[in-house]
Parts: structure tokens; sequence; C-alpha cells
């Protein structure tokens, strides 16, 4: 008997694979993608993986990802993959990768910070630690590890 998961094929639009397991829903929740989506949109969670036990798969139709989303999603599943579709065929394939500072993506949970204030200052993180992630404020220095971070995106 043929135990094999089977999702369909999408003509044009974004495969993000190698997603911890679970992790499904928070990449939908991070690309704002909720019930008024005008595209197909497949979800595979907990699927079985040699190389992971278990991941998520999510197949967007008609969607190219931005760069500030592909770093936050970084931050979520450093080792997933992108897969860019065209005509039904991988046109790219590229693996995230946590990039050394980002931008505007969370916002410091120190009240202090100048990022919270009413100056026109947008959050700005350097990477510390890529594994577990941390990252430190550039404003107030503070640090956030990879639990917080994750409740953050």
């Amino acid at each position: 008997m043929d135990q094999t998961l089977k999702i369909s094929k999408i003509k044009d639009g974004t495969v993000i694979d190698h997603v911890p397991g679970g992790k499904a829903l928070k990449i939908l929740s991070i690309l704002k993608i909720g019930e008024a989506a005008q595209y197909t949109i497949s979800i595979a969670i907990r699927v079985q993986s040699d190389s992971m036990g278990q991941k998520d798969v999510v197949k967007i139709e008609k969607r190219q990802l931005q760069k500030k989303e592909l770093d936050k999603l970084s931050l979520l599943a450093p080792n997933a993959s992108i897969s860019i579709i065209k005509d039904f065929n991988i046109v790219k394939k590229f693996n995230l990768s946590i990039p050394d500072s980002i931008s505007g993506i969370i916002e410091c949970q120190n009240q202090n910070c100048i990022t919270k204030t009413r100056e026109p200052v947008s959050s700005s993180f350097t990477i510390v630690s890529k594994k577990p992630i941390v990252l430190k404020c550039d404003f107030c220095e503070r640090t956030i590890n990879e639990p917080e971070v994750h409740q953050l995106l």
C-alpha cells in the first residue's frame, strides 16, 4: 500500500519546505495570509521526514516572497528551503539563512528604547548567535533569545 503524501503541484508561486514540524500556521501568520487570500494555499503539517523526523510544507500560489519576509521566516525556520515555481517547474531554489542584522522585523521590548518613543526610529538588531538565535538591539543593547524572538514574530 502506498503511504506517500500527495499535495498537488502549483503552477506559479512559492513552496516553503523543511519547516520545523508544527510551524506552518505561524508562517501563514508571518506572511499575513488569512481567510481573505484569493489564491490557493496548501499546507502539510508534521509530515514524516528522513532528515528532520517531522516537517511542515507550505505552498502558496501566485505569490513570491519579499526579502523582509524571507528574513522574518529565517528567524522561525532557519533551515527551510524556498522553491520558486513557474509553469509547474522549479526555476529557483535556495535555503533560508539568518542575516547578520535585521531592521523593522520585530520590535525591541525595552520600554525605554528609543524605538519605543515618538522618534521616527525603526527597530534594528544585530544577530549575536544564529544557533540558538540571540538578537541584540542596536540602540539599547537589550538581548532577545530564540523563544522570545519566535513569540514576537
